[in-house]
């Protein structure tokens, strides 16, 4: 279909063929017909409806010139996979994996109700059919996403109609979770999506199949606003900008929407950004733009790059592929790299987005023989800055979580500045109350340089004390609210009083150990006087 006789394969097929040659022969040998064959999945990005000539030339200088042109991916060897995990098999487009710099969760499947597993990160190796689980949720867990601002804190959504965030202890689980810290309830029909806030405090936002989206007060268990009158048809995806002052949302009738949620007010909308009926996505890029994915009339597979200010015309569209898998992208504000997974291939392309035509640059493709049923994304400050690495994905396969590492070739061992500007961290420069009445502040930067160590329990005892002094509001929202049953609360009191004593008498023994070395000692003196 694509091949080099067709008209479109000789549209700056050259071009393609030098960058993509450079990039294999950077891998390893390549035979002539791999050079200039392009496959199906890998067609010049070059090409575009408009201005077709112009862009291949810009496409070729501005791509050679990246720093990123020769990522490569590569995967763990196989006693540093998680296996024997049985992963879901629910008909839902989410990633059904989140990570963090401690722990790794993955949705699996359960009878009698939803849970998902959460794994420290050095807990690699075959997984036992008996480590305990999250498992309180009654129906199947759709969406999970770990809290930005505290790495024991993951939410998940479920088909039960819920949304419950639950707090990990900080070595992993030894014993099955069924308590959340929360149960938020407000949504009439199963919850697809949830996602924390990236600057506020306690902030989560959920999407549910009944076409609306509520943001939580995780602190005190209310819903700050409920904007179930903005979507007519089924919400595929949800994205917060930069500072979480707007967020845009992609759905089944076609429309991608820029939405502030505090003034409850559509900003900018684009009928029919993708002209195909199946499922789109649409996430925030750090400059304010709105990168999309979806399918083109004749079900082949698009990307495309919009202006909020004017979403008459895209900034840039390109067709990929006719694969039917729904991409899920992955941005990395950092570097303005886009990763692009789709559900059922068994390959990561990755895109560098610049001010510069075409805009979207197509830099590699990492290919493996698995299909991936879902894949998780480690978040900056969780990477190995010594070894250059600028992105790690948790790939899912039938029975298994394969890591996939992709790194930058450096010869200097020297932390890299270029590959690692300032990223966000995990302190939260808002508390909710300050977002809700209309405060707006930009994450707060860390510099990696010395590698980031995971802080102890920042946030965790706020979250819980939060919700433990709350007291329902007397107002409309009562119904939304979800206050923790009682026995939860005395329970996690008695825990913590429990803890304090355990730890007491730990440094008591410590003090007896140390006072018995001293005398010991003193008695090893006095005998070898004797003995002298």
């Amino acid at each position: 279909m694509y091949g080099p006789g067709s008209q479109l394969g000789r549209s700056g097929n050259n071009s393609w063929a030098e960058e993509r040659g450079c990039s294999i022969a950077c891998q390893g040998s390549v035979t002539s017909a791999q050079l200039h064959a392009p496959s199906i999945g890998e067609r010049p990005l070059s090409h575009m409806p408009r201005r077709r000539e112009r862009d291949s030339g810009t496409m070729r200088r501005v791509v050679r010139q990246s720093k990123f042109r020769h990522v490569f991916g590569q995967a763990v060897k196989n006693d540093q996979c998680y296996d024997d995990i049985r992963v879901s098999r629910v008909t839902w487009d989410s990633s059904f994996c989140a990570v963090n710099p401690r722990f790794v969760a993955i949705i699996i499947e359960a009878s009698g109700g939803g849970a998902f597993l959460v794994l420290p990160l050095h807990k690699t190796g075959r997984i036992d059919k008996s480590y305990p689980t999250v498992c309180g949720h009654t129906g199947p867990v759709l969406d999970i996403d770990w809290c930005p601002h505290n790495d024991q804190v993951i939410a998940s959504g479920s088909e039960d109609c819920t949304v419950m965030v639950w707090q990990i202890p900080e070595n992993g689980l030894t014993l099955s979770l069924t308590e959340p810290v929360v149960i938020l309830e407000g949504h009439s029909k199963r919850v697809g999506i949830v996602a924390w806030h990236p600057t506020a405090r306690n902030v989560l936002l959920s999407a549910g199949c009944d076409n609306a989206i509520i943001i939580w007060n995780v602190g005190t268990g209310e819903a700050l606003l409920n904007l179930d009158d903005m979507h007519s048809d089924m919400i595929y995806n949800v994205s917060w900008n930069r500072n979480g002052s707007l967020i845009c949302t992609a759905s089944k009738d076609k429309k991608v929407r820029v939405i502030d949620p505090r003034k409850q007010e559509i900003v900018a909308e684009k009928e029919k950004a993708h002209e195909g009926a199946r499922p789109m996505r649409a996430i925030f890029l750090a400059d304010g733009n709105v990168f999309t994915t979806g399918f083109s009339r004749m079900s082949e597979r698009q990307l495309a790059l919009w202006n909020p200010k004017n979403m008459q015309e895209p900034i840039a569209l390109h067709e990929m592929d006719t694969s039917n898998g729904v991409l899920l992208p992955f941005y990395d504000p950092d570097t303005s790299i886009i990763y692009l997974c789709g559900k059922g291939d068994s390959s990561i392309r990755y895109f560098e987005i610049t001010d510069e035509s075409p805009y979207v640059h197509y830099l590699n493709t990492f290919s493996s023989k698995e299909p991936q049923r879902g894949m998780g994304y480690m978040p900056k400050r969780g990477l190995d800055v010594n070894k250059c690495e600028i992105a790690r994905f948790f790939k899912l396969h039938e029975r298994k979580c394969e890591p996939i590492i992709m790194t930058v070739p450096r010869k200097s061992d020297l932390f890299q500045d270029d590959l690692y500007p300032d990223t966000a961290g995990p302190e939260a420069p808002l508390e909710a109350e300050e977002w809700f009445e209309g405060k707006n502040a930009d994450p707060i930067l860390i510099s990696l340089k010395h590698g980031y160590i995971p802080g102890k329990n920042r946030d965790l005892k706020v979250v819980k004390k939060n919700i433990l002094d709350s007291k329902p509001t007397a107002n409309k929202k009562c119904d939304l609210i979800s206050v923790p049953k009682k026995t939860t609360d005395t329970a996690s009191v008695q825990n913590e009083a429990k803890l304090d004593e355990i730890l007491k008498e730990i440094k008591s023994i410590k003090d007896t150990i140390c006072n018995q070395d001293e005398r010991i000692s003193k008695l090893e003196q006095q005998m070898a006087k004797i003995a002298a």
